[in-house]
């Protein structure tokens, strides 16, 4: 048999004896403390709300101090909170914010938003050993368009535009290094339909009122994934490692006018108006513009043969699910 020590550990009399299954599973509830980066985004708020419902104890880094959360600055001079050992940086301004026109500063900000803190946090777990997972976000800008490709994690991404070169600097700012790169896990992600945010809320209003439909020709393919999907991969990944790069997007490979059709009809609308091209580069820029004009077909290969089961795999499951009354 075995008994508590002094510390709260075990002290065993007998190499064959096992602590009961409740202390594990309490022991191991105790251990679950994850740090979110971007966690007041559209995201990281889903990702806290899912995390803290599964029993982790959930810290968010922010600009603002308060319960539950450090600064940035924080951070930076006191390192990552010795309890922690799950961290998630899904940290970025929002490329795709209409009241922000495509200026060298605004570009700067969507940059800097995303290499600093993927360089601050990685530079925080070298010195912090306690730490057994670490997700950074990414996109798939840098895998380039093709009607025939179809991408897995293997294959070579390359810069060729701004959000491609975008992406490449990403991943390389959140390497740790040396042996600590193998808790690092790259999330490539998809376009993420949910409430609340995103690109469903940007949706919402015009495909109500019946006047929604596809941007430009609607044939450019529309990597996705749905939120509550991709709050269970990372969770998923966290407890079952999965280093390298991971593809966040749902099985199903759709075009922009397969997702504004399935949209449409479960809303029990018409989709009979395309927004222009010339309109979205008007609104967005070129450079911000190819982020919903084109697009490449990306399947979660990693995902799948790691053993993760989509809840949403299919463009109706997912639009049924986000329209649904209640």
């Amino acid at each position: 048999m075995g008994e508590l020590d002094e510390d709260g550990g075990w002290r065993m009399e007998d190499e064959d004896w096992r602590p009961p299954r409740r202390y594990l599973e309490i022991r191991l509830k105790m251990s679950r403390h994850a740090l979110i980066g971007g966690g007041t985004g559209f995201i990281g708020r889903n990702l806290e709300k899912h995390l803290a419902q599964k029993g982790y104890d959930v810290t968010v880094i922010s600009r603002m101090p308060g319960p539950k959360r450090i600064t940035w600055h924080e951070l930076e001079k006191n390192g990552i909170p010795s309890s922690v050992n799950v961290v998630v940086n899904a940290t970025g301004q929002n490329t795709l914010d209409p009241t922000r026109r495509w200026t060298p500063g605004f570009q700067q900000n969507v940059w800097n938003s995303r290499i600093n803190s993927s360089k601050t946090l990685a530079q925080a777990i070298r010195a912090a050993p306690q730490v057994s997972s670490f997700v950074n976000f990414c996109g798939v800008s840098h895998y380039p368009p093709s009607e025939s490709k179809i991408y897995s994690e293997e294959d070579q991404v390359q810069g060729f535009d701004y959000m491609s070169r975008l992406c490449l600097a990403w991943e390389e700012a959140a390497h740790t290094g040396d042996e600590q790169d193998c808790k690092c896990t790259i999330l490539r992600c998809g376009a993420v339909v949910g409430h609340g945010g995103g690109m469903v809320q940007s949706m919402w209003l015009p495909f109500k009122l019946g006047v929604g439909g596809p941007l430009g020709s609607g044939k450019q393919i529309m990597p996705w994934i749905h939120m509550q999907d991709l709050c269970s991969l990372i969770q998923h990944i966290v407890e079952k490692p999965v280093p390298g790069v991971v593809n966040a997007v749902a099985p199903e490979i759709v075009s922009n006018l397969e997702f504004s059709k399935a949209f449409a009809k479960a809303l029990h609308r018409p989709c009979l108006f395309s927004v222009p091209e010339f309109v979205v580069h008007a609104v967005f820029g070129k450079e911000r513009a190819a982020l919903v004009l084109s697009g490449a077909k990306v399947k979660p290969q990693k995902a799948i043969s790691s053993g993760f089961k989509f809840q949403y795999p299919t463009v109706k499951e997912a639009v049924t699910q986000l329209t649904r009354k209640g």
